[in-house]
């Protein structure tokens, strides 16, 4: 399935503004907003969050980068491009947890 197909299949995000992504020690790492160009990636961490109980763990980045299909392939040619995908390359490869915070669109 390429990614177009499953952002379909995913839970929908109308409800939220943004999620926040968090490192074991609660500091910020980034945050993803629901508009054009992010709305994609904010679907993908949410069905993350979803599935694994608020927080991606290796396994749940390995399963993110499934998600995103053929833009995973783009992001390991070219690096930076995608920096979503690129920290759940990064995260897949590691050992720690992080925590997805929802932020609920007013």
């Amino acid at each position: 399935m390429n990614f177009a197909d499953t952002l379909q299949t995913l839970p929908a995000v109308t409800h939220l503004a943004s999620l926040r992504l968090r490192d074991a020690a609660g500091e910020l790492i980034a945050t993803i907003e629901n508009k054009p160009g992010q709305a994609g990636s904010l679907k993908v961490y949410h069905a993350l969050a979803q599935r694994h109980g608020g927080v991606i763990t290796p396994a749940a980045a390995r399963e993110g980068l499934a998600l995103y299909a053929e833009h995973t392939a783009d992001a390991l040619a070219h690096p930076g491009k995608h920096p979503n995908i690129d920290r759940l390359i990064a995260w897949a490869e590691g050992q720690a947890a992080h925590t997805v915070e929802l932020q609920p669109a007013a």
